[in-house]
Protein backbone atom coordinates (compact mmCIF):
# COMPACT_ATOMS: atom_id res chain seq x y z
CA UNK A 1 0.00 0.00 0.00
CA UNK A 2 1.44 3.36 -0.96
CA UNK A 3 5.22 3.20 -0.94
CA UNK A 4 6.52 0.01 0.65
CA UNK A 5 9.12 1.84 2.74
CA UNK A 6 7.19 5.12 3.01
CA UNK A 7 6.40 4.78 6.72
CA UNK A 8 10.14 4.40 7.41
CA UNK A 9 11.23 7.35 5.27
CA UNK A 10 8.51 9.97 5.67
CA UNK A 11 7.44 11.76 8.85
CA UNK A 12 3.81 12.49 9.62
CA UNK A 13 2.75 15.93 8.39
CA UNK A 14 -0.77 17.20 9.01
CA UNK A 15 -2.76 20.29 8.13
CA UNK A 16 -2.04 23.48 10.06
CA UNK A 17 -4.31 26.23 11.35
CA UNK A 18 -4.35 29.95 10.84
CA UNK A 19 -3.04 31.66 13.97
CA UNK A 20 -5.58 32.16 16.75
CA UNK A 21 -5.39 35.92 16.31
CA UNK A 22 -6.34 35.65 12.64
CA UNK A 23 -8.97 32.93 12.83
CA UNK A 24 -10.90 34.43 15.77
CA UNK A 25 -11.81 37.51 13.72
CA UNK A 26 -14.46 35.68 11.72
CA UNK A 27 -16.48 32.47 11.47
CA UNK A 28 -14.78 30.98 8.42
CA UNK A 29 -12.91 27.68 8.31
CA UNK A 30 -9.24 28.13 9.23
CA UNK A 31 -7.61 24.78 8.38
CA UNK A 32 -4.78 25.16 5.83
CA UNK A 33 -4.89 22.21 3.38
CA UNK A 34 -1.78 20.32 2.33
CA UNK A 35 -0.65 20.61 -1.28
CA UNK A 36 -0.90 17.60 -3.60
CA UNK A 37 2.79 16.71 -3.28
CA UNK A 38 2.55 16.62 0.51
CA UNK A 39 -0.65 14.59 0.37
CA UNK A 40 1.02 12.07 -1.92
CA UNK A 41 3.89 11.74 0.55
CA UNK A 42 1.48 11.25 3.44
CA UNK A 43 -0.47 8.61 1.54
CA UNK A 44 2.84 6.84 0.88
CA UNK A 45 3.13 6.21 4.63
CA UNK A 46 0.22 3.75 4.58
CA UNK A 47 1.67 0.35 5.46
CA UNK A 48 1.03 -3.04 3.96
CA UNK A 49 0.18 -4.13 7.49
CA UNK A 50 -1.75 -7.29 6.60
CA UNK A 51 -4.76 -6.51 8.79
CA UNK A 52 -5.80 -2.87 8.22
CA UNK A 53 -6.86 -1.98 11.75
CA UNK A 54 -7.95 1.43 10.49
CA UNK A 55 -11.05 -0.41 9.24
CA UNK A 56 -11.98 -1.33 12.82
CA UNK A 57 -12.07 2.36 13.71
CA UNK A 58 -14.18 3.47 10.73
CA UNK A 59 -17.94 2.90 11.14
CA UNK A 60 -18.70 3.54 7.45
CA UNK A 61 -16.16 0.93 6.31
CA UNK A 62 -14.00 3.30 4.29
CA UNK A 63 -11.44 1.35 2.24
CA UNK A 64 -8.62 3.46 3.61
CA UNK A 65 -5.52 1.61 2.34
CA UNK A 66 -7.04 1.45 -1.15
CA UNK A 67 -7.56 5.17 -1.57
CA UNK A 68 -4.25 5.95 0.12
CA UNK A 69 -2.58 3.87 -2.58
CA UNK A 70 -4.59 5.64 -5.29
CA UNK A 71 -3.57 9.08 -3.98
CA UNK A 72 0.07 8.02 -3.85
CA UNK A 73 -0.22 6.99 -7.51
CA UNK A 74 -2.12 10.20 -8.44
CA UNK A 75 -5.36 8.32 -9.08
CA UNK A 76 -7.49 11.03 -7.53
CA UNK A 77 -10.70 10.43 -9.49
CA UNK A 78 -10.68 6.70 -8.78
CA UNK A 79 -9.91 7.49 -5.13
CA UNK A 80 -13.00 9.71 -5.07
CA UNK A 81 -15.15 6.92 -6.54
CA UNK A 82 -13.82 4.50 -3.95
CA UNK A 83 -14.40 6.92 -1.09
CA UNK A 84 -17.96 7.71 -2.15
CA UNK A 85 -18.77 4.02 -2.43
CA UNK A 86 -18.81 3.79 1.37
CA UNK A 87 -19.40 7.37 2.53
CA UNK A 88 -22.05 9.72 1.15
CA UNK A 89 -20.47 12.85 2.61
CA UNK A 90 -16.69 12.48 2.99
CA UNK A 91 -16.13 16.25 2.83
CA UNK A 92 -18.16 16.44 6.06
CA UNK A 93 -16.46 13.58 7.91
CA UNK A 94 -13.12 14.93 6.65
CA UNK A 95 -13.85 18.07 8.64
CA UNK A 96 -15.73 17.08 11.79
CA UNK A 97 -15.11 13.39 12.42
CA UNK A 98 -12.65 12.84 15.32
CA UNK A 99 -10.91 10.19 13.19
CA UNK A 100 -11.12 6.95 15.20
CA UNK A 101 -9.47 5.40 12.12
CA UNK A 102 -6.23 7.21 12.98
CA UNK A 103 -6.31 5.94 16.56
CA UNK A 104 -6.62 2.42 15.09
CA UNK A 105 -3.81 2.90 12.55
CA UNK A 106 -0.87 0.57 13.10
CA UNK A 107 1.50 3.53 12.94
CA UNK A 108 -0.32 5.02 15.92
CA UNK A 109 1.60 2.52 18.03
CA UNK A 110 4.43 5.05 17.55
CA UNK A 111 2.09 8.07 17.86
CA UNK A 112 2.46 8.88 14.15
CA UNK A 113 -0.62 7.50 12.36
CA UNK A 114 -1.29 8.09 8.69
CA UNK A 115 -3.10 11.41 8.19
CA UNK A 116 -6.25 9.58 7.10
CA UNK A 117 -8.72 12.36 7.86
CA UNK A 118 -6.66 14.94 5.97
CA UNK A 119 -6.35 12.70 2.90
CA UNK A 120 -10.06 11.88 3.00
CA UNK A 121 -10.98 15.57 3.10
CA UNK A 122 -8.58 16.36 0.25
CA UNK A 123 -10.07 13.61 -1.95
CA UNK A 124 -13.61 14.82 -1.26
CA UNK A 125 -12.83 18.50 -1.82
CA UNK A 126 -10.96 17.75 -5.05
CA UNK A 127 -13.87 15.64 -6.28
CA UNK A 128 -16.33 18.48 -5.68
CA UNK A 129 -14.07 21.09 -7.26
CA UNK A 130 -13.37 18.93 -10.32
CA UNK A 131 -17.02 18.10 -10.92
CA UNK A 132 -16.60 14.38 -10.29
CA UNK A 133 -19.52 14.41 -7.85
CA UNK A 134 -22.62 14.43 -10.05
CA UNK A 135 -26.25 13.53 -9.31
CA UNK A 136 -27.03 9.84 -9.70
CA UNK A 137 -30.77 9.66 -10.34
CA UNK A 138 -32.33 6.22 -10.47
CA UNK A 139 -32.71 4.72 -13.93
CA UNK A 140 -36.16 3.44 -13.04
CA UNK A 141 -38.66 4.43 -10.36
CA UNK A 142 -40.60 2.30 -7.93
CA UNK A 143 -44.09 3.21 -6.78
CA UNK A 144 -42.95 3.44 -3.15
CA UNK A 145 -43.13 6.68 -1.18
CA UNK A 146 -40.88 7.11 1.87
CA UNK A 147 -40.90 9.80 4.57
CA UNK A 148 -37.71 10.65 6.46
CA UNK A 149 -38.12 12.77 9.59
CA UNK A 150 -34.94 14.74 10.25
CA UNK A 151 -32.31 15.98 7.82
CA UNK A 152 -29.16 15.41 9.83
CA UNK A 153 -26.43 13.06 8.58
CA UNK A 154 -28.47 9.89 9.19
CA UNK A 155 -31.54 11.22 7.42
CA UNK A 156 -29.55 12.65 4.51
CA UNK A 157 -27.54 9.46 3.97
CA UNK A 158 -30.68 7.34 4.01
CA UNK A 159 -32.51 9.74 1.69
CA UNK A 160 -29.74 9.69 -0.89
CA UNK A 161 -29.47 5.90 -0.88
CA UNK A 162 -33.22 5.36 -1.13
CA UNK A 163 -33.62 7.91 -3.93
CA UNK A 164 -30.88 6.17 -5.90
CA UNK A 165 -32.84 2.93 -5.46
CA UNK A 166 -35.75 4.58 -7.26
CA UNK A 167 -38.05 5.44 -4.37
CA UNK A 168 -39.97 8.70 -3.97
CA UNK A 169 -38.22 10.16 -0.90
CA UNK A 170 -39.57 13.06 1.16
CA UNK A 171 -37.44 14.58 3.94
CA UNK A 172 -39.21 16.58 6.66
CA UNK A 173 -37.16 19.13 8.61
CA UNK A 174 -38.50 21.33 11.43
CA UNK A 175 -36.01 24.13 10.73
CA UNK A 176 -35.97 26.47 7.74
CA UNK A 177 -33.04 24.75 6.03
CA UNK A 178 -31.93 21.09 5.79
CA UNK A 179 -28.89 19.76 7.59
CA UNK A 180 -29.95 19.08 11.16
CA UNK A 181 -27.08 19.33 13.61
CA UNK A 182 -24.67 19.81 10.71
CA UNK A 183 -26.29 23.20 10.03
CA UNK A 184 -27.73 24.12 13.43
CA UNK A 185 -25.17 23.26 16.07
CA UNK A 186 -21.75 22.82 14.46
CA UNK A 187 -20.08 26.23 14.11
CA UNK A 188 -19.18 27.58 10.69
CA UNK A 189 -15.50 27.79 11.64
CA UNK A 190 -15.51 23.99 11.77
CA UNK A 191 -17.63 23.50 8.66
CA UNK A 192 -19.02 26.18 6.39
CA UNK A 193 -22.61 25.56 5.38
CA UNK A 194 -22.18 25.84 1.61
CA UNK A 195 -20.85 22.29 1.91
CA UNK A 196 -24.31 21.10 3.00
CA UNK A 197 -26.00 23.20 0.31
CA UNK A 198 -23.93 21.49 -2.39
CA UNK A 199 -25.13 18.07 -1.25
CA UNK A 200 -28.74 19.21 -0.92
CA UNK A 201 -28.63 20.42 -4.53
CA UNK A 202 -27.21 17.07 -5.63
CA UNK A 203 -29.89 15.14 -3.73
CA UNK A 204 -32.71 17.26 -5.14
CA UNK A 205 -31.41 16.44 -8.63
CA UNK A 206 -31.55 12.77 -7.62
CA UNK A 207 -35.23 13.09 -6.75
CA UNK A 208 -35.25 13.84 -3.00
CA UNK A 209 -37.95 16.33 -1.95
CA UNK A 210 -37.21 18.48 1.11
CA UNK A 211 -40.02 19.90 3.25
CA UNK A 212 -38.68 22.53 5.67
CA UNK A 213 -40.41 24.32 8.55
CA UNK A 214 -42.44 21.15 9.11
CA UNK A 215 -42.28 19.88 12.69
CA UNK A 216 -43.70 16.37 12.72
CA UNK A 217 -45.63 15.75 15.91
CA UNK A 218 -46.08 19.45 16.60
CA UNK A 219 -47.72 21.00 13.53
CA UNK A 220 -48.12 17.80 11.49
CA UNK A 221 -49.76 14.56 12.66
CA UNK A 222 -47.27 11.66 12.38
CA UNK A 223 -50.23 9.32 11.99
CA UNK A 224 -51.17 11.04 8.74
CA UNK A 225 -47.56 10.80 7.62
CA UNK A 226 -47.69 7.06 8.24
CA UNK A 227 -50.88 6.72 6.19
CA UNK A 228 -49.48 8.66 3.24
CA UNK A 229 -46.17 6.79 2.95
CA UNK A 230 -45.11 3.19 2.49
CA UNK A 231 -42.35 3.55 5.10
CA UNK A 232 -41.11 6.16 7.58
CA UNK A 233 -37.59 6.62 8.90
CA UNK A 234 -37.26 8.46 12.20
CA UNK A 235 -33.88 10.23 12.12
CA UNK A 236 -34.55 13.19 14.38
CA UNK A 237 -31.46 12.89 16.53
CA UNK A 238 -31.00 12.96 20.30
CA UNK A 239 -32.06 16.45 21.35
CA UNK A 240 -33.19 16.22 24.98
CA UNK A 241 -30.31 17.89 26.86
CA UNK A 242 -28.96 16.90 30.24
CA UNK A 243 -29.88 19.65 32.71
CA UNK A 244 -28.20 20.97 35.86
CA UNK A 245 -30.69 20.77 38.75
CA UNK A 246 -29.05 23.19 41.18
CA UNK A 247 -30.12 26.33 43.00
CA UNK A 248 -30.06 29.32 40.64
CA UNK A 249 -30.59 27.32 37.44
CA UNK A 250 -33.43 29.66 36.46
CA UNK A 251 -31.30 32.83 36.61
CA UNK A 252 -30.97 34.91 33.45
CA UNK A 253 -27.76 34.01 31.63
CA UNK A 254 -27.90 30.24 32.18
CA UNK A 255 -28.60 28.45 28.91
CA UNK A 256 -28.31 25.12 27.16
CA UNK A 257 -25.32 25.04 24.82
CA UNK A 258 -27.33 24.21 21.72
CA UNK A 259 -29.56 27.27 22.15
CA UNK A 260 -26.41 29.39 22.15
CA UNK A 261 -24.77 27.63 19.19
CA UNK A 262 -27.82 27.51 16.93
CA UNK A 263 -28.45 31.22 17.43
CA UNK A 264 -24.97 31.96 16.14
CA UNK A 265 -25.51 29.65 13.15
CA UNK A 266 -28.56 31.72 12.28
CA UNK A 267 -26.70 35.01 12.68
CA UNK A 268 -23.96 33.88 10.34
CA UNK A 269 -26.44 32.67 7.71
CA UNK A 270 -28.60 35.79 7.99
CA UNK A 271 -31.64 33.99 9.40
CA UNK A 272 -33.94 35.70 11.88
CA UNK A 273 -33.69 34.49 15.47
CA UNK A 274 -37.44 34.71 16.01
CA UNK A 275 -39.06 35.44 19.34
CA UNK A 276 -36.25 34.15 21.53
CA UNK A 277 -33.91 35.78 24.01
CA UNK A 278 -30.61 36.63 22.27
CA UNK A 279 -27.69 34.80 23.86
CA UNK A 280 -24.28 36.41 23.35
CA UNK A 281 -20.89 36.17 25.05
CA UNK A 282 -19.51 39.58 24.10
CA UNK A 283 -17.92 41.38 27.07
CA UNK A 284 -18.77 38.53 29.46
CA UNK A 285 -17.01 36.00 31.65
CA UNK A 286 -18.27 32.68 30.27
CA UNK A 287 -18.34 29.32 32.03
CA UNK A 288 -18.97 26.22 29.95
CA UNK A 289 -20.05 23.18 31.95
CA UNK A 290 -19.14 20.02 30.04
CA UNK A 291 -15.85 18.96 28.49
CA UNK A 292 -16.93 17.44 25.18
CA UNK A 293 -17.19 18.65 21.59
CA UNK A 294 -20.28 20.76 22.23
CA UNK A 295 -18.50 22.54 25.07
CA UNK A 296 -15.50 23.11 22.81
CA UNK A 297 -17.77 24.63 20.15
CA UNK A 298 -19.17 26.99 22.80
CA UNK A 299 -15.62 28.11 23.61
CA UNK A 300 -14.70 28.97 20.02
CA UNK A 301 -18.01 30.75 19.47
CA UNK A 302 -17.67 32.73 22.72
CA UNK A 303 -14.20 33.97 21.81
CA UNK A 304 -15.39 35.05 18.37
CA UNK A 305 -18.24 36.97 20.00
CA UNK A 306 -15.76 38.83 22.19
CA UNK A 307 -15.90 37.03 25.55
CA UNK A 308 -13.60 38.45 28.23
CA UNK A 309 -12.75 34.96 29.49
CA UNK A 310 -13.93 31.39 29.01
CA UNK A 311 -13.62 28.61 31.59
CA UNK A 312 -14.57 25.03 30.83
CA UNK A 313 -15.48 22.67 33.67
CA UNK A 314 -15.52 18.88 33.49
CA UNK A 315 -16.80 16.63 36.28
CA UNK A 316 -14.57 13.74 35.18
CA UNK A 317 -10.91 13.60 36.26
CA UNK A 318 -8.20 14.98 33.99
CA UNK A 319 -7.29 12.21 31.52
CA UNK A 320 -3.68 11.10 31.05
CA UNK A 321 -1.44 12.93 28.57
CA UNK A 322 -0.75 9.65 26.73
CA UNK A 323 -2.62 6.38 26.62
CA UNK A 324 -1.14 2.95 27.32
CA UNK A 325 -1.08 1.53 23.78
CA UNK A 326 -0.78 -2.04 25.02
CA UNK A 327 -4.14 -1.65 26.78
CA UNK A 328 -6.09 0.56 24.39
CA UNK A 329 -4.92 0.19 20.78
CA UNK A 330 -6.66 -0.09 18.31
CA UNK A 331 -9.65 1.25 20.26
CA UNK A 332 -10.48 4.88 21.01
CA UNK A 333 -8.44 5.80 24.10
CA UNK A 334 -9.18 8.14 26.99
CA UNK A 335 -6.40 10.73 26.82
CA UNK A 336 -6.01 14.47 27.07
CA UNK A 337 -7.06 16.17 23.87
CA UNK A 338 -6.99 19.90 23.18
CA UNK A 339 -9.29 21.22 20.46
CA UNK A 340 -8.47 24.25 18.34
CA UNK A 341 -11.12 26.21 20.28
CA UNK A 342 -9.67 25.24 23.65
CA UNK A 343 -6.24 26.31 22.40
CA UNK A 344 -7.58 29.80 21.71
CA UNK A 345 -7.29 30.70 25.39
CA UNK A 346 -9.81 28.77 27.48
CA UNK A 347 -9.11 27.80 31.06
CA UNK A 348 -9.92 24.15 31.69
CA UNK A 349 -10.57 22.45 35.00
CA UNK A 350 -11.40 18.83 35.82
CA UNK A 351 -13.07 16.96 38.69
CA UNK A 352 -15.35 19.93 39.33
CA UNK A 353 -19.03 19.76 40.30
CA UNK A 354 -21.27 22.81 40.18
CA UNK A 355 -23.29 23.08 43.40
CA UNK A 356 -25.14 26.36 42.98
CA UNK A 357 -25.54 29.41 40.79
CA UNK A 358 -25.88 32.83 42.37
CA UNK A 359 -26.85 36.16 40.88
CA UNK A 360 -28.00 39.71 41.34
CA UNK A 361 -31.18 41.33 40.05
CA UNK A 362 -32.14 37.99 38.51
CA UNK A 363 -28.93 37.66 36.48
CA UNK A 364 -26.17 35.11 36.98
CA UNK A 365 -22.99 36.42 38.63
CA UNK A 366 -21.13 33.52 40.21
CA UNK A 367 -20.85 29.75 40.17
CA UNK A 368 -20.39 27.71 43.33
CA UNK A 369 -18.18 24.67 42.75
CA UNK A 370 -16.55 21.83 44.65
CA UNK A 371 -13.92 19.29 43.64
CA UNK A 372 -14.94 15.63 43.49
CA UNK A 373 -13.09 12.36 43.94
CA UNK A 374 -13.00 9.43 41.50
CA UNK A 375 -16.44 8.35 42.70
CA UNK A 376 -17.89 11.80 41.92
CA UNK A 377 -18.24 12.53 45.63
CA UNK A 378 -17.56 16.10 46.86
CA UNK A 379 -14.24 16.56 48.64
CA UNK A 380 -14.74 18.51 51.85
CA UNK A 381 -12.86 21.79 52.03
CA UNK A 382 -12.39 22.18 48.23
CA UNK A 383 -15.27 24.59 47.62
CA UNK A 384 -14.59 27.60 45.39
CA UNK A 385 -16.41 30.16 43.28
CA UNK A 386 -16.07 31.39 39.71
CA UNK A 387 -17.20 34.66 38.21
CA UNK A 388 -19.82 34.02 35.52
CA UNK A 389 -21.94 36.36 33.39
CA UNK A 390 -22.96 33.56 31.02
CA UNK A 391 -23.22 29.86 31.87
CA UNK A 392 -23.56 27.35 29.04
CA UNK A 393 -24.70 23.81 29.84
CA UNK A 394 -22.93 21.37 27.50
CA UNK A 395 -23.37 18.13 29.42
CA UNK A 396 -24.61 15.99 26.58
CA UNK A 397 -28.02 14.67 25.57
CA UNK A 398 -30.12 12.11 27.40
CA UNK A 399 -32.34 10.78 24.60
CA UNK A 400 -34.56 12.03 21.75
CA UNK A 401 -37.44 14.35 22.57
CA UNK A 402 -40.40 12.11 23.40
CA UNK A 403 -43.08 14.79 23.36
CA UNK A 404 -44.91 14.99 20.07
CA UNK A 405 -43.91 12.51 17.37
CA UNK A 406 -42.57 9.63 19.49
CA UNK A 407 -45.41 9.74 22.01
CA UNK A 408 -48.02 9.94 19.24
CA UNK A 409 -46.59 7.01 17.30
CA UNK A 410 -46.25 4.99 20.54
CA UNK A 411 -43.08 3.28 19.36
CA UNK A 412 -41.25 1.23 21.97
CA UNK A 413 -38.22 2.75 23.68
CA UNK A 414 -35.05 1.11 24.95
CA UNK A 415 -33.99 1.41 28.62
CA UNK A 416 -32.12 4.66 27.86
CA UNK A 417 -35.15 6.31 26.28
CA UNK A 418 -34.05 5.92 22.66
CA UNK A 419 -36.35 4.53 19.97
CA UNK A 420 -35.88 0.76 20.09
CA UNK A 421 -34.63 -1.02 16.95
CA UNK A 422 -31.78 -3.39 16.16
CA UNK A 423 -28.87 -2.92 13.73
CA UNK A 424 -30.14 -5.52 11.27
CA UNK A 425 -33.53 -4.22 10.13
CA UNK A 426 -33.72 -0.86 12.00
CA UNK A 427 -37.46 -1.52 12.37
CA UNK A 428 -39.34 -0.10 15.34
CA UNK A 429 -42.29 -1.73 17.09
CA UNK A 430 -44.47 -0.29 14.31
CA UNK A 431 -44.12 -2.28 11.11
CA UNK A 432 -43.77 0.62 8.66
CA UNK A 433 -41.65 2.80 10.95
CA UNK A 434 -37.86 2.57 11.07
CA UNK A 435 -35.25 4.57 12.99
CA UNK A 436 -31.54 5.36 12.66
CA UNK A 437 -28.82 7.63 13.95
CA UNK A 438 -28.78 9.29 17.36
CA UNK A 439 -32.53 8.74 17.77
CA UNK A 440 -31.79 5.01 17.87
CA UNK A 441 -28.28 4.72 19.30
CA UNK A 442 -28.11 7.85 21.45
CA UNK A 443 -25.70 10.77 21.19
CA UNK A 444 -22.86 9.74 18.90
CA UNK A 445 -20.60 10.76 16.02
CA UNK A 446 -21.49 11.98 12.54
CA UNK A 447 -19.75 8.97 11.03
CA UNK A 448 -21.98 6.60 13.00
CA UNK A 449 -25.05 8.54 11.85
CA UNK A 450 -24.02 8.14 8.20
CA UNK A 451 -23.43 4.43 8.70
CA UNK A 452 -26.83 3.94 10.32
CA UNK A 453 -28.58 5.99 7.63
CA UNK A 454 -27.04 3.82 4.91
CA UNK A 455 -27.87 0.58 6.68
CA UNK A 456 -31.42 1.69 7.47
CA UNK A 457 -31.88 2.60 3.80
CA UNK A 458 -30.96 -0.94 2.79
CA UNK A 459 -33.35 -2.34 5.41
CA UNK A 460 -36.21 -0.15 4.17
CA UNK A 461 -35.49 -1.02 0.53
CA UNK A 462 -35.54 -4.73 1.37
CA UNK A 463 -38.75 -4.29 3.40
CA UNK A 464 -40.51 -2.60 0.48
CA UNK A 465 -39.07 -4.61 -2.42
CA UNK A 466 -38.29 -8.01 -0.91
CA UNK A 467 -34.54 -7.63 -1.45
CA UNK A 468 -32.00 -4.83 -1.84
CA UNK A 469 -28.86 -4.14 -3.81
CA UNK A 470 -27.94 -1.17 -1.63
CA UNK A 471 -24.70 -1.63 0.34
CA UNK A 472 -24.62 -1.83 4.10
Amino acid sequence: MGKVTGFLEIDRQDRKYLSAGDRMRNYREFVIPLDDASLKRQAARCMDCGIPYCHTGCPVNNQIPDWNDLVYNSGWEEAARNLHSTNNFPEITGRICPAPCEEACTLNLDDAPVTIKTIECAIADKALEAGWVAPQPAQSKTDKRIAIVGSGPAGLAAAQQLARAGHDVHVYEKHSRPGGLLRYGIPEFKMEKHIIDTRITQMEAEGVTFHTNVHIGVDTDPGELEKDHDAILLAGGSEFPRDLPVEGRDLEGVHFAMDFLTQQNRRVSGEALGNVEPITAGGKHVVVIGGGDTGSDCIGTSFRQGALSVTQLEILPRPPEHENKALTWPHWPAKLRTSSSQAEGAERDWSVMTTKITGKDGKVKRLGCVRVDEDMKPVEGTEFELRADLVLLAMGFVHPVHEGMIETLKVELDPRGNVAADELDYQTSRKKVFTAGDMRRGQSLVVWAIREGRQAARAIDAFLMGSSDLPR
